[in-house]
């Protein structure tokens, strides 16, 4: 009883927001359910300012509003400054990609990126470029999605008293539900509502450390000399607030990088241009989500370093080592239920919002890019089968949850690395280059992907001197030129010329 009297607000309002998000989804179902075309992509019939907040709820995720969060307890206020690189890729996002991929995407008929790039470069290998994307889609995105269950179960275990396992369950369970039954429909405008509460969440979250403390000079008094200990146990003294004094420049690039480019290479960010329903809509999305993101970028970033203002030296001890449980030490210290059961919801809608999207990733990668390659199958079957394919990910997604492999930030920037060495160069190249070719994309993509791999596993973490850099540096790079030089040297293997005309015609 004294658990409801304490947690009753907090989960009323957190059950309100699970039950409207599973209401728009049932609504969604008989809609999405009509074809492919509806549950892969809204009939690209969505208006633009409902894409531009799903665009920044899916991708400022759970990474962002707790795993980021919690890194600048570690880092500093020097933290802030990843958030610089994820502005300048969405700018770059709806600027050099968005228009050109909504249109192209349409007239090829084209419902997933791995179709994309199958009718773009049309030749015998094309089809083994469709295989290939499909699989780094299913690997990358199952540690992307453990990062942000992770999260949300520290959150709950923090601020509730939820067991981590039930907490991470109730999140997975409602989020597949709604995705499952509405499709992109569901997806899209379920994220609409969860960014504007992630907006307003950012704004709020920020101001915490302050009314904690009294005011603005008193909390900066605070962490700007503090007796707290980094994570190698010297002081701190002003390194919360000195640039680079505890954290590498080279591994802020990297994280920087590393998840930035998710915007310009992973299919639940690109896949968000097929949708939109027209031109002007596309214009006005290229304009507010960089300032939706941008602002809410300015509040999280630096948060963690807010908070050792209202810790403890016991307290930052184990928050430096455990930096996941930073936000949720922050709700609970601040005790107050009304706002921590407005942050909860904001931080479900995080989470949930980009979970959602790469649920739809994986099963329509899954069903549309392997199975249907495999074994053709009519419209119908493959939307009961997508549905199927997202249900059983998800149970393997918990599994995997319960043993999480690494932090939250280390988990989706390794995901954000490979598929932006994977697919940024094929897609760039189909977008811009007529002599972009197969070849090019298809070893382009396999090089960009074992250089993550052997950077991250053989080389970064056995050579001190490598740990700060990041592996989405060297196995970007080699991609990129690695489809540049193929792609001049198969120039036999350029599609038709009449093909290529009808893409770029207006180009």
């Amino acid at each position: 009883m004294q658990y409801l009297l304490d947690n009753g607000l907090i989960l009323f309002m957190t059950a309100v927001y699970l039950a409207a998000c599973l209401g728009v989804g049932w609504y969604f179902n008989s809609r999405a359910s009509k074809g492919v075309s509806e549950f892969y992509v809204a009939k690209r019939e969505i208006p633009g300012w409902v894409v531009s907040l799903a665009f920044f709820s899916t991708f400022a995720s759970t990474n962002t509003y707790i795993g980021q969060a919690g890194k600048a307890f570690e880092y500093g206020l020097s933290w802030a400054w990843v958030g610089l690189f994820w502005a300048i890729f969405c700018v770059i996002s709806w600027v050099v990609l968005g228009p050109r991929m909504r249109r192209q995407t349409a007239m090829l008929g084209s419902m997933t990126i791995p179709d994309y790039f199958f009718y773009r470069y049309k030749s015998d290998f094309s089809r083994a470029i469709r295989l290939l994307s499909a699989f780094v889609i299913l690997f990358a995105t199952l540690w992307y999605m453990v990062g942000i269950t992770k999260g949300l179960g520290h959150v709950m275990a923090s601020v509730l008293q939820i067991p981590y396992a039930w907490g991470t369950l109730v999140v997975i369970a409602v989020t597949c539900a709604y995705t499952v039954w509405g499709g992109m429909y569901s997806v899209l405008w379920t994220d609409a509502v969860q960014g504007i509460m992630m907006f307003g969440v950012a704004i709020l979250m920020v101001t915490l450390p302050f009314i904690y403390v009294g005011g603005v000079e008193e909390l900066f008094t605070r962490i700007s000399d503090t007796d707290h200990l980094s994570v190698d146990g010297r002081p701190i003294g002003n390194g919360l607030v000195t640039f680079g004094a505890l954290v590498s420049f080279f591994y802020i690039l990297g994280i920087g990088l590393a998840v930035g480019m998710k915007q310009i290479a992973e299919p639940r960010c690109l896949i968000r241009f097929y949708s939109i329903n027209n031109a002007a809509s596309m214009r006005f999305a290229m304009i507010w989500t960089p300032v939706f993101l941008g602002i809410s970028l300015v509040c999280v970033m630096g948060l963690g370093a807010l908070v050792h203002g209202m810790a403890s030296a016991e307290e930052a001890a184990y928050l430096i080592r455990n930096s996941d449980e930073v936000v949720g030490f922050m709700l609970a210290k601040f005790d107050n239920p009304l706002v921590s059961g407005i942050c909860i919801a904001g931080l479900f809608a995080a989470g949930m919002s980009s979970l959602a999207s790469v649920m739809l990733i994986v099963g329509t990668a899954f069903v549309q890019d392997v199975w249907h390659v495999v074994k053709p199958m009519d419209e119908r079957a493959l939307v009961f089968r997508t549905r199927v394919t997202i249900f059983s990910y998800t149970v393997i997604l918990y599994i995997v949850t319960l043993y999480p492999p690494a932090g939250i930030v280390e988990m989706t920037a390794f995901s954000g690395a490979v598929f932006a060495a994977s697919f940024f160069p094929a897609i760039f190249g189909g977008l811009y280059l007529r002599w972009g070719t197969d070849l090019g994309a298809l070893v382009s993509m396999v090089v960009g992907m074992l250089g993550c791999v052997i950077w991250r596993f053989i080389v970064r973490f056995e050579i001190e001197a490598m740990n700060d850099v990041h592996e989405v540096i060297p196995a970007f790079a080699l991609s990129v030129v690695t489809y540049l030089v193929v792609s001049r040297l198969s120039t036999e293997r350029i599609p038709a010329k009449a093909h290529l005309d009808r893409l770029f015609q207006s180009a």
